[in-house]
């Protein structure tokens, strides 16, 4: 058995997630988990980095942080740390690229333990898009011998895990299919003046009305019908995107929210007929998020990871303590049908404990 740490901070900048499992062979327990709002200069600094110096700094900062998570869960006996860390720029498309930050050297030097870091290179280095890295987890946990199943995660940006009946490794596709919780996100912190980060519940974009014909414009980017690999980030839907959308309004954050519903089930789509889909992360609780969803593919079942033993709000964290324990035992954990990679590879750079 070995007990690991899986620290995850994603797109949608909500915080620091924090899940410890143990590990028993090919069986995993979940032991705690917290999420940690990143202050609000930090958040600030993350968002509008663009100097060097600027990503130094937060660099050691994040490394201080993500240290400082772990340690206040106060769970003894953690063996190994997996940091997915934060991600800064992300260019799936060729030539491929990728930063996320946080460094390891402090985390293991605050915490005495060992940090697996910096997935998503050696993907790159081997031909791949870096993402994503979630599915490997993905098809561990949730295939099944006879359904046809997709793992969605909602974050800031949404993507899927497309596990046919019966799937091998190789017939594993995943790829990101477009805005998760970015956009709203933005557009409800615009239309609050900063009192809300998000939309809970989806309550505003309850409120208002989705505008079709704006709809059918954002829908028409290429990207959501172009095959995977393919992945997006915050270079495709940050500031410049949704200052394009105009002045938020609940109209606007409804459209929002229907476009990542629409992108989701037009990716979905495009890989096959799913059974059923197993959701995590934020969006998971945006009601008018999965009611719309919902709408769009009426003969699916909509579950959540929660449902089956892998908290939603977790499992991110989760999969980057699982993919830790593989560099770790030196054993493979990317999906070359997922990023495009030409072989699978050890993924991960170790800092160890001393």
């Amino acid at each position: 058995m070995m007990r690991v740490a899986g620290i995850m901070s994603g797109t949608s900048l909500d915080g620091i997630d924090v899940a410890v499992i143990d590990i028993h062979k090919s069986k995993l327990e979940t032991v705690a988990h917290r999420s940690t709002p990143y202050p609000a200069d930090v958040r600030k600094a993350i968002l509008n980095v663009s100097t060097v110096a600027g990503i130094s700094q937060l660099n050691f900062r994040l490394g201080e942080l993500y240290a400082e998570a772990v340690l206040n869960l106060g769970v003894p006996g953690i063996q190994l740390i997996g940091c997915h860390g934060q991600t800064v720029y992300h260019q799936g498309k060729k030539p491929a690229n990728t930063l996320q930050i946080g460094e390891s050297s402090v985390i293991a030097e605050r915490t005495g333990i060992t940090v697996v870091s910096d997935f998503r290179t050696r993907d790159i280095a081997a031909g791949g898009q870096g993402a994503p890295l979630v599915p490997f987890v993905d098809y561990l946990l949730f295939r099944h011998a006879k359904r046809n199943r997709v793992a969605l995660n909602i974050g800031g940006i949404a993507n899927i895990t497309w596990l046919p009946a019966g799937a091998e490794s190789n017939d594993v596709r995943a790829f990101d299919t477009g805005p998760g919780n970015m956009v709203i996100d933005a557009l409800v912190s615009q239309y609050t003046k900063g009192k809300q980060l998000y939309d809970r519940n989806g309550e505003i974009a309850a409120t208002g009305h989705v505008d079709r014909a704006l709809l059918a414009k954002l829908m028409a980017d290429k990207y959501y019908k172009r095959k995977p690999p393919k992945s997006a980030g915050r270079e495709q839907y940050g500031a410049d995107f949704v200052t394009a959308l105009g002045t938020a309004t609940p109209d606007l954050i409804a459209t929002a929210t229907a476009l990542t519903a629409s992108t989701i089930a037009q990716g979905i789509k495009l890989v096959g007929r799913a059974d059923e889909i197993i959701a995590s992360g934020g969006g998971v609780h945006n009601r008018q998020l999965m009611n719309n969803l919902a709408a769009l593919l009426p003969y699916t079942k909509i579950a959540t990871s929660t449902d089956y033993g892998i908290d939603a709000d977790a499992k991110e964290a989760i999969a980057f303590a699982v993919l830790a324990y593989r560099t770790y035992r030196g054993r493979t954990g990317n999906l070359p049908g997922a990023t495009g990679a030409s072989r699978a590879v050890v993924l991960g750079k170790i800092t160890p404990a001393c």
